[in-house]
């Protein structure tokens, strides 16, 4: 009983064809499965730690040779494009990004070049404008001089009167000069306006003086303080009129009313207007309509006068109707 208790393994004594008893082996096979498991146990530990090993030491290769080489590259990327050009990207030809490196590197020097030759291009633009200025202020002053001569020697009112517009012409190219490219006409808003109270009759000499051909029929202007800059509205109605010589040739009118806190000014000529197709447009950066064929200019005048217009806390409108082309200025009333 004990035997088959303990799962031994009997084994019959045969003799003569009869048992005569039983042999009884030990059965130590519960020890067997507890140390094959144990085994089994041992080398799965073995193996995740190895695993974990393996894992770890891939991680840091991955990061020292991918990961941290491809953040410095990132960090690179964005100070080039914040305008930092001054810091190396340090280079390991070792790691797979090495190449990459030296050729992000290549790049940040050539940008770089790049920006000092810019620099350069830009203040030679401003020493070449500002000898120009120079010397156009010189052939002005003998402009000035010499009218201002003539006007002491004439005795003719017509001619007195010719030569007052020559020399209001002379002394608005002088102040222009001044200041002419302080700005390109890419960067037409650092142009300087200077606002100040004006009198609405500085604004009617203003148009009187752009009308150099008098083809505008009387008019008046109700009296006013305005917000401007005599200088900049002189350019805006060089520009109104100048267009519409060049475009219409015909008489023009002037109206002017109040509209809550501006004066509108309306200037309207009658020769055909623009296509309805070009209006929208007509105010726009190098923009010329169907009627500007065969017509010298670069589509700036409108563009330039709305800006300026702007900047004086107005506004500059177009419209065609009645086959008449009207520019409305809108001119804000002084407090």
């Amino acid at each position: 009983m004990d035997a088959i208790l303990h799962r031994y393994i009997l084994i019959d004594v045969i003799k003569d064809n009869a048992i005569i008893g039983k042999v009884g082996f030990y059965n130590d096979i519960g020890s067997l499965l507890r140390t094959g498991r144990e085994r089994l146990i041992c080398g799965a530990v073995f193996l995740c730690i190895a695993f974990a090993a393996g894992c770890a030491a891939y991680t840091f290769y991955m990061y020292r040779e991918v990961i941290s080489p491809f953040n410095k590259m990132q960090n690179f990327a964005q100070r080039v494009a914040a305008g930092d050009l001054e810091i190396l990207l340090e280079m390991d030809r070792n790691n797979l990004f090495g190449a990459f490196t030296e050729s992000f590197d290549i790049m940040r020097e050539e940008l770089h070049l790049a920006r000092l030759r810019e620099y350069e291009a830009e203040r030679g633009k401003k020493e070449l404008v500002a000898s120009l200025s120079h010397d156009i202020k010189t052939p002005v002053a003998t402009i000035k001089a010499t009218t201002e001569v003539m006007q002491a020697e004439t005795k003719d009112d017509r001619t007195k009167e010719l030569l007052t517009v020559i020399a209001s012409r002379a002394e608005q190219i002088n102040s222009l000069i001044t200041n002419m490219f302080h700005a390109t006409l890419e960067e037409l808003r650092e142009l300087k306006v200077t606002t100040a109270p004006t009198a609405s009759t500085a604004v009617y000499d203003l148009i009187l003086t752009a009308d150099y051909h008098k083809r505008i029929k009387p008019f008046s202007l109700p009296e006013c303080l305005l917000i401007a800059d005599p200088l900049r509205l002189s350019q805006v109605f060089d520009n109104v009129i100048g267009n519409s010589y060049k475009y219409a040739g015909t008489e023009m009118e002037v109206a002017a009313s109040f509209d809550d806190n501006f004066l509108t000014i309306k200037m309207r000529d009658f020769g055909g207007g623009v296509s309805g197709k070009d209006l929208p447009l007509i105010c726009n950066k190098f923009y010329r309509g169907d009627n500007s064929k065969n017509k010298s200019g670069y589509g700036l005048g409108l563009y330039i006068s709305k800006h300026l217009m702007n900047q004086m806390q107005g506004e500059l409108l177009c419209e065609t109707m009645h086959h008449s082309f009207s520019v409305t200025l809108l001119l804000k009333l002084a407090d």
